[in-house]
């Protein structure tokens, strides 16, 4: 445990530019919080200065997420304190805190889609006219203001379910702002939006900053903290673990912080002799989405799929699943043309594929742990005499569990509670019990700590080594020619290269990537 004085020791690298009364807007002292079977906290602090960014860093259930629920006053803690501009506060609900100025931002935005922009940000405090009724040109006005002051170019009276995942999380932080807080807490906020999008967000945030707000930045990505951030803490496995200013380190600092050991090699590429085609696909069209898309993959090569947001790369992966059926084109598995309609039809033939949204898509977040991983094999090896094989079934689930380490006290814990990593790996042993000989992964490893990134490049790396074909879409370009033998390139729907893997380069990519 860091004391006190340790954390007074460290300074931002900029100066404040508006001085306060007091030294820190936040401070979390000595928080402690149980869940059964599970220590999330255990003794942790936080200090936060007003007008700098602070990033908290930590693996997938280092208990980051934790603490910002016991900020923003949804979960209570066991034991420690709660200072807001120097006074200890108490922080019963979430509206207690947001009325003592501490706004949160979370990864799955929050929003009322069938609303209106100015209606979701100004929801519960909507301006009224003499008889009681909601003023719709005065809330239109004060979101044109807020906008304005933010550099936002929305309109307020758009749906939101009409906006795109980078405009929607504008609106997020424009309502955050909207309540004058001292303190905004933003969870992995550059998750799912572009480059482009990242850098108007930043500016955003650098506005803010320079307003005195005290912002505190969960991020797995290391670039954004030495980029945004004036200082940043690390948790490991619900201890606090350290304290400094993002200049004095370096990224090897980080990641050793974080898991605790040194991580020498992100991407363990091993060289695998490759076997025969396993899958071939010549001109794969949907009409209206992607055309004329045609790749081999062998027994053992990892072939990453790269391109820009709107290439076309998840659908193709939809469509090799019979997620949505191929307008035209031909399959064919292990030389033989296939016809894949259904995603049981996929299945039967050897597929699996680990979908890109593991909320939306892969988990069934009010199942448990044991649920979720039986769900692709709970008909076919384990059902005798029209009876499920409970024991049978439960014990190669807690097998595939512990291969994998899935941090999680038992497998009847609600998956909704573990980890972004820990469900990506639960998801991961779904699909490895129906011993596939093509797996696809659309984004393995997006939303996920270092730590968990190494092990999961690992599985991907034996999976491989073991024959098995692996088709890796991912939108991080290190991961991709890190990981792969060969890079498809896609473009708004078009294959417009392939790439061995001594040809592929951030460069070639991204010239294939832009054509």
């Amino acid at each position: 445990m860091v004391s006190p004085s340790q954390l007074d020791a460290v300074s931002p690298k900029s100066v404040i530019p508006h001085a306060k009364p007091y030294e820190y807007v936040l401070e979390v002292v000595n928080a402690r919080k149980e869940f059964p079977g599970v220590v999330a906290l255990d003794n942790v602090s936080l200090r936060v200065r007003p007008g700098t960014v602070h990033a908290l860093m930590g693996e997938n259930g280092a208990g980051k997420s934790t603490l910002m629920k016991i900020i923003a006053g949804i979960y209570h803690p066991d034991a420690g304190e709660i200072r807001l501009r120097g006074e200890a506060v108490h922080l019963a609900t979430p509206l207690a805190a947001q009325e003592a100025g501490i706004a949160m931002i979370h990864q799955e935005l929050l929003l009322m889609n069938s609303m209106t922009v100015a209606e979701n940000i100004w929801i519960r405090r909507e301006p009224r006219n003499a008889f009681g009724l909601v003023n719709h040109a005065q809330m239109r006005q004060m979101t044109t203001e807020l906008f304005d002051r933010l550099n936002i170019t929305l309109d307020p009276d758009a749906e939101v379910s009409e906006l795109s995942v980078a405009n929607r999380q504008m609106v997020e932080i424009a309502k955050a702002v909207s309540f004058n807080s001292d303190v905004l807490i933003m969870d992995e906020p550059t998750s799912a939006i572009t480059e482009k999008e990242v850098a108007h967000l930043f500016e955003i945030i650098r506005g803010l900053r320079e307003q005195g707000i005290g912002i505190v930045y969960i991020t797995h990505k290391m670039n954004e903290l030495f980029e945004i951030a004036d200082e940043f803490s690390v948790f490991r496995d619900g201890h606090y673990i350290a304290t400094h200013p993002s200049a004095d380190v370096t990224r090897d600092d980080i990641i050793q912080m974080m898991v605790g050991r040194e991580i020498t090699q992100m991407f363990p590429k091993e060289e695998v002799e490759l076997g025969d085609v396993v899958l071939s696909v010549k001109n794969l069209t949907l009409e209206g989405v992607f055309h004329d898309v045609s790749f081999d993959v062998r027994a053992g090569e990892i072939l990453g799929f790269a391109g820009l947001v709107g290439s076309g790369r998840s659908n193709v992966a939809e469509t090799l699943f019979g997620v949505t059926p191929a307008t035209s084109g031909s399959i064919e598995i292990n030389g033989k043309a296939v016809s894949i309609k259904t995603s049981h039809d996929a299945i039967k033939l050897g597929m699996a594929f680990l979908t890109e949204d593991r909320k939306e898509t892969g988990c069934f977040l009010p199942l448990d742990i044991q649920e979720n991983a039986q769900m692709a094999v709970i008909h076919d090896d384990f059902v005798k005499y029209g009876f499920v094989q409970e024991a049978k079934l439960e014990k190669v689930c807690l097998e595939i569990s512990q291969k994998l380490r899935v941090k999680t006290p038992n497998m009847h814990e609600c998956i909704e509670n573990l980890s972004g990593g820990n469900q990506q790996k639960v998801l991961i042993g779904r699909w490895l019990l129906t011993n596939p000989k093509i797996l696809i992964l659309d984004e393995p490893t997006r939303g996920i700590d270092v730590g968990a990134k190494a092990e999961i490049h690992s599985l991907i790396t034996q999976l491989a080594h073991n024959g098995v074909a692996v088709i890796m879409i991912s939108s991080e370009m290190p991961e991709v020619l890190g990981m792969s033998d060969r890079v498809v390139v896609m473009h708004e729907g078009h294959c417009t290269g392939i790439l061995d893997r001594a040809d592929a380069d951030q460069v070639a990519v991204m010239d294939l990537a832009s054509q």
